[in-house]
């Protein structure tokens, strides 16, 4: 009996070591629908999105949420594809690190891929995540910031390391795909250093350490054939004009893309630069305000022919204006580089991100975009977030492919107001008595007082015609 026992205890214990040494040779892998905390990026096995497939074009009678109605990406309207007019790009932040919080609660979105790190593993497996999504969805494009892809470090040095592991992985995930970066970016905003700003940091030390960081991000998102480049200056304003030297801090901000400039053209980078404007939060102020504001600072500092501007439609209605306001202005003067596709809420007053879904809003900063020909080689980046209520991973599907077709409904519909041209009509009857010789003196600036004060005398009291705003609106309505 008592050899017996021995015996199984002696195959028992043979037993443990062999599926030890089997345990060892074969690390355990994490399947999609796994917990993910314990498994390094290399175990985590099969899909990220498991049960999507690819979303496809169905039309506007389709029923299905995963698919899209009105974006068509090889359909031509007025001469260019759908997908060259909106160059759509996924915002990498909010898509893969939005958990979910807001200032009065803890996040709410816990991803099967997540494991509860910021460790370099987790950010290669978000890295492969971000990849299968864009693929899914059909986009090209992706935008980032550069602490939002890899973890931060102890010192400069520790987090270029780790941004260049990351960027490695990003490097080879997008060699047998037309993925890239429509643009990326350094977030000068979260790490208490920048409490003062970054470019406008009263310290000189933090100055430097921006520049630093500004000069990296610059190198890995040429690396990456990012097209290009964004400027955000969150917290390049003040808080109180008490204790700030405003003109001191917007000519440091100014030597500063100087600065930016300069690096770009000795490494050879010919992606756009991008202002993005806002005008508050997280500061009071911000020094790129709106469009406007924006477009004078670069006047004054000889910078309007190195930069253009990023506009966000949530940052436009923080400032006051419209999102059609912010994208005309920056047509008109030239610099229309890039669209931030957001929208807030008018009753919340913060910057809220949502997917823009108003067809009205679409259509209007449509007018524009067709007006410049288009945005490339910027598009539309959807810096846009799921609401802190909508917790399926699915959900990041069908929010993307509503913002997709929202805008692409919004060109269907500028084209048919430009192919109808009763609208045009309308403007141009308005203006029309500039149709004429004395009309073309004033635009071209060979007049003066005098003269106009003569044509006075001459005709007596002007005749004022109607504005015609409703028949501009019933035009625009029938449209939608």
């Amino acid at each position: 009996m008592k050899q017996g026992m021995a015996k199984l205890l002696l195959f028992l214990i043979s037993l443990h070591l062999v599926s030890s040494v089997v345990l060892a040779i074969a690390p355990p892998t994490c399947p999609a629908d796994h917990d993910a905390r314990g498994c390094s990026d290399d175990a985590w096995e099969g899909e990220f999105f498991p049960g999507i497939s690819k979303i496809k074009y169905e039309g506007p009678k389709s029923k299905n949420i995963l698919a899209f109605k009105y974006y068509n990406a090889e359909e031509e309207i007025l001469g260019k594809k759908m997908k060259d007019w909106m160059r759509f790009s996924i915002a990498f932040w909010h898509t893969f690190r939005g958990a979910g919080s807001d200032p009065f609660g803890a996040p709410t979105k816990y991803w099967p891929w997540e494991d509860g790190t910021d460790s370099l593993a987790m950010a290669k497996r978000r890295m492969r995540a971000n990849f299968e999504f864009l693929d899914k969805l059909g986009v090209e494009f992706w935008c980032f910031h550069d602490r939002d892809i890899a973890p931060d470090g102890e010192t400069l040095e520790e987090a270029n390391r780790n941004l260049d592991e990351v960027v490695a992985v990003a490097k080879e995930l997008q060699r047998s795909t037309k993925i890239h970066p429509l643009w990326g970016t350094a977030q000068l905003f979260m790490h208490p250093r920048y409490m003062h700003g970054g470019a406008t940091s009263p310290e000189l030390a933090v100055y430097a350490y921006a520049a630093a960081q500004v000069k990296k991000a610059i190198e890995v998102t040429h690396y990456l054939g990012g097209e290009n480049y964004v400027f955000w200056g969150g917290r390049e304003g003040y808080q109180s004009l008490l204790n700030t030297d405003m003109g001191r801090e917007l000519d440091h901000l100014a030597r500063f893309f100087e600065a930016a400039v300069n690096y770009k053209k000795k490494i050879g980078f010919n992606g756009s630069f991008l202002i993005e404007p806002k005008p508050q939060e997280p500061t009071k102020h911000q020094y790129d305000w709106d469009a406007a504001t924006t477009a004078n600072f670069l006047r004054k500092y000889g910078l309007i022919g190195e930069f253009k501007l990023n506009i966000e439609c949530n940052h436009a209605t923080l400032s006051g204006h419209s999102c059609h306001h912010e994208v005309e202005t920056a047509r008109l003067n030239g610099i229309l580089g890039n669209i931030d596709a957001n929208t807030g809420d008018a009753q919340t007053g913060w910057d809220t991100d949502q997917f823009m879904t108003d067809i009205s809003e679409a259509t209007l900063v449509m007018l524009s975009v067709i007006k410049n020909g288009g945005v490339a080689p910027g598009g539309f980046n959807f810096d846009a977030k799921l609401r802190r209520e909508s917790t399926d991973v699915e959900d990041l599907f069908i929010a993307h492919i509503g913002g997709m077709d929202t805008l692409a409904r919004g060109l269907r519909n500028a084209a048919k107001i430009i192919e109808d041209g009763s609208l045009a009509e309308l403007v141009k009857k308005r203006y029309q008595s500039f149709d004429t010789e004395l009309g073309a003196q004033i635009e071209a600036g060979k007049f003066d007082f005098e003269l106009l004060e003569g044509k006075v005398k001459e005709w007596g009291e002007p005749k004022v015609p109607s504005g015609k705003q409703e028949l501009a609106e019933m035009i625009f309505q029938t449209a939608l």
